[in-house]
Parts: C-alpha cells; structure tokens; sequence
C-alpha cells in the first residue's frame, strides 16, 4: 500500500491544474481497487451479501462509468458497445477473468488520463446533454463526475469485500468447529 494517496504525489504532468483533481481520484481508483482485490476467490468475487452488488460489478462498473462520462464529456452519445457493456457489469466474473478486468480497468484510467491531456479548459463550462434524456451537465461535471462516481464505487467495494472476507472466513470457522 502506498505511504501517500494521489492527491499528495503532486500533479500528474500534463494535465491542467484544474483537472488534477480528476486525474488524482482516477489514479486513486486503480490503485486502490488493485489493492483490495488482491486474494479474492471466484465466490469472493461474485457474492452479494445482502443482495448488495457484488465486487465484479463494481470494478467492471468503475470502468465503464468513467469511460460513459468521458464520452459525454466528449460531447458523443453511447455507442452500442458501451450501452451492451452496461448489461454485463452485473454478470458473474470467472476467476480467469479477472486479469483481464482489472486490465480494463487500469487501460482506461491510462486513456483517461491521457484524454486530461488534451482538454481545452476553455471548454470546460460547455453544455454537455447526459444520456438518451440528455440531461443538462458540463464538460467539467462529466469528467469530476466520472471521477467522484468511480471512487463511490470504490467505497462500496471496500464495503462488500470486507463483508464478504468476514463471512467466508466465519464460514470457514463453522466448518471446523
């Protein structure tokens, strides 16, 4: 675990200093998921304690809401691919599967940093319309909220995985008591 979050490394280069809260949450994002999944088995994985969500959709949801409010931000609508990804993030995720989830994950916190890169702040107050309504949002408030709904996600993550550690290993008590 690292010793200081992001936001206390100093400004990823590149990025313009009023998007270096965003590019600081997503950096935050990867790293944290990366640490809290780490030993999770296939149950661990796809359980739901208390029917909440589990940890696969989580992590494969952080990924596909940043990439969904980037592309709002970008002032596109959602492709087919990204509306279909949508209806998978609640599915089961097979353990073979997992380095490729969190390789998503990660390969789109590059792309959205790289995409920080290349923002016009002049931009950033530009109407934005969000989703088939086309809700009334900014360039700015799609990209901090991209970045503020992937870190709730973490939150909640952190929640179900302890529930879940905590249950399986009380289980596994049970067994030999």
């Amino acid at each position: 675990m690292a010793s200081t979050e992001w936001w206390q490394r100093g400004p990823v280069e590149g990025v313009p200093a009023v998007l270096q809260p965003v590019a600081h949450i997503l950096l935050q994002v990867r790293e944290s998921v990366g640490e809290m999944v780490v030993g999770l088995s296939d149950d661990e994985w796809n359980r739901r304690p208390a029917g909440v969500a589990s940890a696969a959709f989580h992590v494969r949801h952080i990924a596909g809401v940043i990439d969904r409010l980037f592309t709002y931000a970008r002032g596109h609508a959602l492709s087919q691919e990204q509306l279909a990804a949508i209806k998978l993030e609640g599915g089961p995720l097979a353990i073979a599967d997992v380095a490729r989830v969190l390789e998503a994950l990660s390969n789109r916190v590059d792309a959205s940093i790289a995409e920080l890169k290349t923002v016009d702040v002049a931009t950033l107050g530009d109407f934005r319309g969000v989703g088939r309504a086309q809700l009334p949002s900014t360039v700015i408030g799609c990209l901090v909220h991209g970045a503020e709904h992937a870190m709730r996600h973490v939150g909640q993550l952190s929640v179900t995985i302890r529930v879940v550690r905590q249950t399986a290993a009380h289980e596994r008590f049970q067994l030999l008591g």
